[in-house]
């Protein structure tokens, strides 16, 4: 089953610019009247939909779109080839470092945050990545 990543901003160019520095995706097309911009890469379709801060999702949501810093407990991570190249790239995009680089017996792993507020790690494989702790 195929699989689409969408992702809220409140500013479509600004994030269409920060996800193809940061991380290569690349913009494949703009839909709804520039409302929404699909992106692609190493097999991953990112759709950016452009939504203004204190909206609700559904009308019985008890929570606003908030584009500071939050967490939500699904999060996007990018595997990478060397965790702190990527991770320096994503910063001079416009990226976070939550968290100092990490090091585990399976690789390497920076958590970050764009500028929308929304979490992301970049994981570096070492070994057999997640099989050594398997």
């Amino acid at each position: 089953m195929p699989a689409i990543l969408n992702i809220d901003v409140p500013d479509l160019d600004a994030a269409i610019e920060f996800y193809a520095r940061a991380t290569g995706l690349n913009l494949v097309r703009r839909l709804f009247d520039d409302t929404v911009a699909e992106m692609e890469g190493e097999g991953l379709r990112v759709m950016l939909l452009l939504v203004a801060p204190g909206t609700r999702p559904v009308p019985q949501a008890t929570l606003e779109r908030d584009y500071g810093r939050h967490w939500t407990p699904v999060h996007l991570d990018f595997v990478v080839p060397d965790v702190e190249a990527a991770t320096h790239l994503a910063m001079a995009a416009g990226a976070t470092l939550d968290l100092p680089i990490e090091d585990f017996v399976w690789g390497r792993q920076a958590c970050l945050r764009d500028p929308f507020g929304h979490g992301f790690c970049f994981l570096q494989w070492l070994g057999r990545g997640y099989d050594e702790v398997a």
